[in-house]
């Protein structure tokens, strides 16, 4: 409950203002997303560059492949991983989370139509269940003007 205005204070009495002070940043280690991948983290082939929100990739593969027909829905899972690592890949060489639009370029770049038919989801055989796989499938990818989108 507030103080009447009609009451005197005396000056060690009076409310003083309140200011915000920022949090100390001497000692405190810096955020992993700000420092461009993680510290002591393996460079180079078949150790991948990391994007934040890279899981975003499969739910976005998945909504895609909800457009296409597949002649074997055995095929879906692979198919759906491969539009997933090259959606991670794709938004991963900025540095931000995989959107829309990059799923919509792996799609493209892989070649797949409206309808995906079993041969052309051979090429993507096995992919979603080793992680072998992913990483050579992944690494294969070239950093070329259509995964760019120029």
């Amino acid at each position: 409950m507030s103080q009447p205005s009609f009451v005197p204070v005396s000056k060690a009495g009076e409310v003083r203002p309140t200011f915000a002070t920022p949090p100390a940043e001497l000692g405190r280690p810096k955020k992993a997303g700000l420092l461009g991948g993680v510290p002591g983290e393996a460079r180079g082939p078949g150790h991948g560059t990391p994007a934040p929100g890279e899981g975003y990739a499969l739910t976005l593969a998945s909504r895609l492949c909800d457009q296409l027909s597949f002649e074997s829905e055995h095929d879906r899972a692979d198919v759906e991983c491969a539009i997933a690592l090259i959606t991670a890949k794709r938004a991963s060489l900025i540095n931000r989370g995989p959107i829309l639009e990059d799923a919509k370029v792996a799609r493209d770049y892989l070649g797949l139509d409206d309808v995906v038919s079993h041969e052309k989801a051979l090429e993507y055989a096995g992919l979603a269940h080793s992680y072998v796989a992913q990483r050579r499938f992944t690494d294969a990818v070239t950093l070329a003007d259509e995964l760019l989108g120029h």
